[in-house]
């Protein structure tokens, strides 16, 4: 592939708006793990897609919210450095015309930039078109956007007439990453965040956000499977109770989705073990937060 273009496009939003999908989407691979509960993602994701001779390189941030704990205020400083240095950005909004405190704080930081930005309405296939029209008029009061281009992540509906948007935005240069690379993530990386996917997804209300999942061997046998050992971290005694599951039946179903995720992304088989300890309040311990790959640039 004859690459003569390259650039950095972040995607930014609140949470639960739908940046994971939507990278996934672009890219046509699972990138970036994605659940129902916001605050899904916690670093900031690169994920590649080499198309005719421009390479895209997609920024997935953290959704721009409320910080109440240590971790929140790196993710919220992930989304503020996210959008500096970069060829372009996304505001991804739902189709609602009216503008949150987390859009403004986008919108205000975009506008200093000086790069061009879209504003992108997600979820298209859940309302009625007219609808669109006030959330364009809404947002277009807000601030002169460069495109305006409404898209359904989940459906692929609007998705390549942004990425005809987005192409034109790209400088001339080389290109950044390999032919062969979708994603700027660790192996190790992407493996702890499909366990953490489950945990979303199986896992009521506070629990799942307290925990954090460290892969402490990763490896490959003369026969080509793959070896996964994998702690679970919570808060409270409660919760390692609660992810266990009566007769460890909740652990099990956890780790066998976990398990498929990582068969399908390696396209291999894996022998994956799974473990639950309780670290207290870590969400608050800066070392434990380093700890558990959460670092500052």
């Amino acid at each position: 592939m004859n690459i003569t273009k390259s650039g950095i496009i972040t995607i930014c939003g609140r949470p639960n708006v739908g940046k994971s999908t939507l990278t996934n989407t672009l890219v046509g691979e699972k990138v970036a793990i994605v659940s129902p509960k916001p605050q899904t993602t916690r670093n900031r994701i690169c994920a590649i897609l080499n198309r005719d001779d421009t390479q895209f390189v997609f920024v997935d941030t953290p959704g721009l919210h409320k910080a109440r704990t240590r971790l929140g205020d790196y993710m919220v400083d992930v989304v503020r450095k996210s959008v500096a240095d970069v060829d372009g950005v996304m505001l991804l909004v739902e189709p609602v015309d009216r503008i949150g405190p987390a859009e403004e704080e986008l919108i205000a930081r975009i506008r200093t930039l000086g790069v061009p930005a879209a504003l992108v309405i997600n979820k298209i296939d859940t309302v009625e078109k007219e609808k669109l029209l006030s959330v364009m008029a809404v947002y277009g009061a807000a601030y002169d956007w460069d495109a305006v281009v409404p898209i359904s992540a989940q459906t692929g509906e609007g998705v390549d007439d942004l990425l005809e948007v987005l192409s034109g935005w790209i400088p001339e240069g080389p290109q950044l990453f390999p032919d062969d690379m979708v994603t700027d993530q660790p192996e190790r990386q992407i493996m702890a965040e499909l366990v953490r996917e489950k945990l979303l997804r199986n896992l009521d209300k506070e629990i799942p956000h307290g925990t954090a999942v460290e892969v402490t061997k990763f490896s490959q046998r003369d026969n080509d499977i793959i070896d996964c050992h994998v702690t679970i971290y919570c808060e409270k005694e409660s919760h390692k109770g609660i992810i266990i599951g009566k007769k460890g039946a909740m652990l099990k179903k956890i780790s066998t989705q976990a398990r498929e995720g990582m068969e399908a992304f390696m396209g291999e088989k894996v022998y994956l073990e799974t473990w639950v300890k309780v670290k207290e309040n870590w969400r608050d311990n800066p070392a434990a937060i380093q700890n558990f790959g959460y670092k500052e640039d």
